[in-house]
């Protein structure tokens, strides 16, 4: 589309629209992919407010001959969620419950419900919507409903489509239709038009479909014969938005069982697996997953074997449901290698995260190359899963690929990522002949091309090979009845476009893009980096669950943008230079970037390890490159420096003073680019390092020259990190206290030292790398003796484990000090394991810092606030000061919603006994900025109760 031309469409619909019009470059870049191989880019985006909006957009798109897209949360992977165009996006305004009936047990919704905001408001009356995707927690209704989703709990309660009593959709006509069961007070013209089409081809229609209950592909046809009541809801359901715009629905639910229990069961592999779960669904089972051992490296709490059955069962009990499970896995007999059963409902989820997560983690194979969608859900019937499985993994071996095979076994639907080559034309050809040999062998078993995410891009070119063109024919057909003018959603379902054209890859540069940063994980590649987001979006579910983190930001503000998916994709286009065309220079990318926290919860949250925080400082690095940086970044990047002179000029006292007075302090607050809500830390009057050295004088002249008072026979290193040393020393004395009456001799490195994660958060990482090579010429003896490192500001020591190591690959005292690298708490479990804490015998409140959970993992400081009577679970999420994210003016806000979400509310609903721990200095300052409550390093309570 022309400038002008996407220039007068903007206009006009902005005249008609009540909802959020954009054009501009962000938002269109943002709608660009789904989580499919696939992009289009739209013309403009429209979040519409109510159906009367959908009417509008329609009528201005029809004038002017613009197709229109309806999309949900964006987690299709076939492709049918990107488009030419204007894209509607349903997930800002329209995500009404409108109405919940318990007796009629139905819901009436908007298309943009979350599935697990329905799920919640249902549970209030026992209820549930059966269908749920592994998406869950953002998946939208308006897209199950388009692409007829299925999840894990279909084999009881079915798909989608299984679970529509009436739609309300807008054609591109302008017609307003409520779809029902029967064609009455439909519009004549589609009234006529389908009982003359099934009419015509009743035998087609009853012999030209599979019997299987994962047959998605195509239009459901069949659910237009008289003996279906013309159920003209369940033949819209799964139409990919190619027909009508959904703009209302009334969903059936069904009664959630009292208690659950899950049967784990393991097998010797695959086709064991797959062989044996047919045979558990006279059990009435509520699922049957399957997975196999290449996907779940790593994962605990799961039986022997080398494949497993996840097999939920209800009951009216706990008792109930344990015993029924108990049956299944009596029943299971001799083909099972172990199982285990688990009716602990947080047992269940920990299990259950693994099967949710294998749609990320599949991406990746087990040496770390990519793998990705295409041939993502192809069902048979079930008892067929077994030989299928074996004839797929031939036709792999055949074409010289590799791919991971799991999902709904029980359904007969696999879900598998495969490693295509889609950079490559060769790699390509390769992809298309695949697919349509995967297609024959599909057909053969009797199955469908798609069991439950839609034909899309990925495989409507290959329907004829399933159907026939004689029964595709008749899709053609019905798609010019709802759609004559062909503008909803083209190239998808009828007259689709080739399965290998528009590929995501296209555009992306062939050759490594010069960077800083190694990317070990990605080859050194960036654009491989950035092509780790595959759309899943775990970072867009709008509550954090137990100790995640990602993504703080979004769900701050809600919008794409600043989700870790909507970062990955402006990155994504600004490689591709055809939306985003400034590069690093992109304003664009920046913007989104600004409000990351850099907290690094995606690391470890995101089921693909995206790492924004990285790739925020590498766009920073380049993006002022040459260039003068925001006031921030040289007031709290080169916070070490101004530290490091004020201690050595002894003025600790005057700048104290000084920031006291609210005139000055506002003054330097604005010079540095510090939000003014904000209050300037003290500086300590005596440094760690300075009382470091006394001590050591003064235990010298005590006993001579050696080891100071209290050493023990093990030494390890404490890093005297700058918020440590400048800003906390008391954390740091109480550490050496601490590690000292656990036997252990502690010294401290005789120069500065710096892992350079100022500067990396900002960006500057010519200087970061610098400071880091300093660093390693201090600590090069301590690397040689081989002696521990212990840290005590997690994102300190996370840098030293991460930043340090991809910045400086090359120099392999890099990996050395990054693998002697460990935390307080881990250091005293390693090198002191017979030492026994003093009991504090408290209630703990606090936050796990975002480092200590994506990098470092907390599970030794559990074990020892656990061994110190510290009782209690730390909440989850953002502190939301981040570093110097939350100093940083303009924001604030975001900062204190973040602490909002989950630390504060804790703190606050805390007893006064309870003890507020915070490893983290940023965490500690904000629970101090907006909370009377005190906040302490774990080792400052161990040692104030040691003998």
């Amino acid at each position: 589309m022309a400038d002008h031309e996407a220039g007068e469409l903007e206009r006009a619909l902005r005249r008609a629209v009540n909802g959020d019009v954009s054009f501009d470059t962000a938002s269109r870049a943002l709608m660009t992919m789904d989580a499919s191989n696939y992009r289009r880019v739209p013309a403009g985006v429209v979040a519409p407010r109510d159906a009367d909006d959908v009417a509008a957009v329609l009528a201005v798109c029809r004038e002017r001959s613009v197709p229109v897209v309806a999309r949900g949360a964006g987690t299709s992977i076939a492709g049918q969620a990107t488009g030419l165009g204007v894209v509607l996006d349903f997930t800002r305004h329209m995500r009404g419950i409108l109405a919940l009936d318990p007796e009629a047990r139905t819901a009436v919704v908007q298309p943009g419900v979350i599935l697990d905001d329905l799920r919640t408001a249902a549970s209030a009356h026992g209820l549930t919507f059966g269908p749920d995707p592994s998406t869950h927690s953002r998946c939208t209704l308006g897209g199950m409903i388009g692409n007829n989703s299925c999840g894990s709990h279909s084999v009881a309660w079915g798909t989608t489509a299984d679970n529509v009593h009436a739609l309300d959709v807008l054609t591109y006509g302008g017609e307003r239709v409520r779809a029902a069961q029967g064609l009455d007070g439909l519009p004549a013209r589609l009234r006529d038009g389908m009982r003359a089409l099934a009419g015509e081809n009743l035998a087609r229609l009853r012999t030209g479909f599979p019997e299987l209950p994962r047959r998605i592909s195509g239009y459901a046809l069949d659910a237009l014969l008289p003996e279906r009541n013309a159920d003209v809801a369940r033949a819209l359901t799964g139409s990919e938005g190619t027909l009508g715009v959904l703009t209302e629905a009334t969903v059936r639910l069904v009664e959630a069982p009292s208690a659950r229990a899950l049967a784990v069961l393991g097998y010797s592999d695959e086709s064991a697996a797959a062989e044996a779960a047919h045979t558990l669904l006279p059990y009435g089972p509520l699922t049957v997953e399957g997975m196999a051992a290449d996907l779940v490296t790593g994962a605990s709490g799961l039986p022997r074997g080398g494949a497993w059955l996840f097999v939920e069962v209800g009951g009216r009990s706990r008792k109930e449901a344990y015993a029924r499970a108990e049956e299944i896995a009596r029943a299971a007999g001799t083909a099972t290698t172990d199982h285990t059963v688990v009716a602990d409902p947080a047992g269940q989820r920990a299990l259950w995260r693994v099967r949710e997560d294998a749609s990320g983690t599949a991406t990746r194979m087990p040496d770390g190359s990519e793998a990705w969608p295409g041939w993502e859900d192809c069902a048979v019937p079930p008892a067929r899963l077994g030989p299928y499985l074996r004839d797929f993994r031939g036709l792999l071996t055949q074409h010289g690929l590799r791919g991971t095979p799991y999902g709904h076994f029980g359904d007969g639907c696999i879900h598998v990522r495969i490693d295509f080559d889609l950079l490559s034309e060769a790699g390509v050809r390769v992809f298309r002949d695949f697919s349509t040999d995967l297609a024959d062998l599909v057909v053969t078993h009797g199955g469908s091309l798609s069991g439950e995410h839609g034909d899309g891009l990925a495989r409507a070119e290959l329907l004829p090979r399933m159907y026939g063109e004689e029964m595709v024919g008749l899709f053609h057909r019905f798609k010019d009845l709802w759609d004559p003018a062909g503008g909803l959603n083209p190239g998808v379902l009828a007259r689709p476009r080739r399965l290998d054209q528009d590929l995501r890859f296209d555009p992306l540069p062939r050759r490594p893009v010069d960077v800083e940063f190694g990317y070990p994980h990605d080859g050194g590649d960036f654009s491989a980096a950035v092509r780790r987001c595959v759309g899943v979006a775990k970072c867009r579910n709008e509550s954090v669950s137990g100790a995640g983190v990602m993504c703080p930001s979004y769900r701050a503000t809600g919008e794409e943008r600043h989700s870790t998916r909507g970062r990955a994709r402006l990155l994504h286009e600004m490689l591709a230079g055809e939306v985003v065309r400034d590069g690093w220079r992109s304003q664009e990318v920046h913007d989104a970037l600004d409000l990351c926290l850099s907290c690094k919860g995606c690391r470890s949250d995101c089921p693909v390890g995206v790492d924004m925080a990285t790739y925020k400082a590498e766009f920073l690095h380049h993006h002022y490159e040459g260039r003068v940086r925001p006031a921030a970044h040289y007031a709290m990047g080169w916070l070490p420096v101004w530290l490091r002179a004020g201690a050595a000029l002894r003025a600790a006292p005057v700048a104290n003073a000084l920031s006291g007075v609210a005139p000055l302090a506002a003054l330097a607050k604005r010079a540095g680019g510090i939000a003014p809500e904000r209050d300037i830390p003290e500086l300590a009057r005596e440094p760690f390092i300075r009382w470091w050295r006394d001590r050591v004088r003064t235990a010298a002249r005590a006993t001579g020259p050696g080891r100071p008072a209290g050493g023990g026979s093990r030494t390890v290193v404490l890093w005297p990190d700058t918020f440590t040393n400048y800003l906390s020393p008391s954390a740091g004395r109480a550490s050496v206290a601490v590690l000292e009456a656990a036997g252990l001799r502690v010294v401290v490195p005789p120069k500065p030292v710096c892992c350079g994660l100022t500067w990396v958060s900002t960006g500057q990482l010519d200087r970061a790398r610098a400071v880091m090579r300093r660093t390693l010429d201090v600590m090069a003896p301590a690397l040689d003796a081989g002696l521990p490192v212990v840290g005590l500001e997690p994102s300190c020591t996370a840098a030293l484990r991460t930043d340090l190591p991809e910045l400086l690959g090359s120099d392999p005292r890099a990996a050395r000090l990054a693998d002697s690298v460990t935390t307080f708490a881990q250091a005293l479990e390693d090198h002191a394991p017979d030492w026994s804490p003093p009991v504090v015998d408290r209630p703990v409140v606090g936050q796990t810092h975002c480092h200590q959970h994506a990098v470092l993992g907390d599970g030794a400081e559990r074990r020892l606030r656990e061994r110190a009577g510290l009782t209690g679970e730390l909440s989850g999420g953002c502190c939301g000061l981040a570093g110097n994210f939350g100093f940083e003016k303009g924001h604030y806000d975001i900062s204190v919603s973040c602490a909002e979400e989950q630390l504060m509310p804790s703190v606050r609903a805390a007893g006064k006994d309870a003890e507020v721990l915070a490893d983290g200095f940023s965490c500690r300052t904000q629970l101090g900025h907006l909370t009377d409550r005190p906040s302490r390093h774990l080792a400052e309570v161990l040692a104030e109760h040691l003998s």
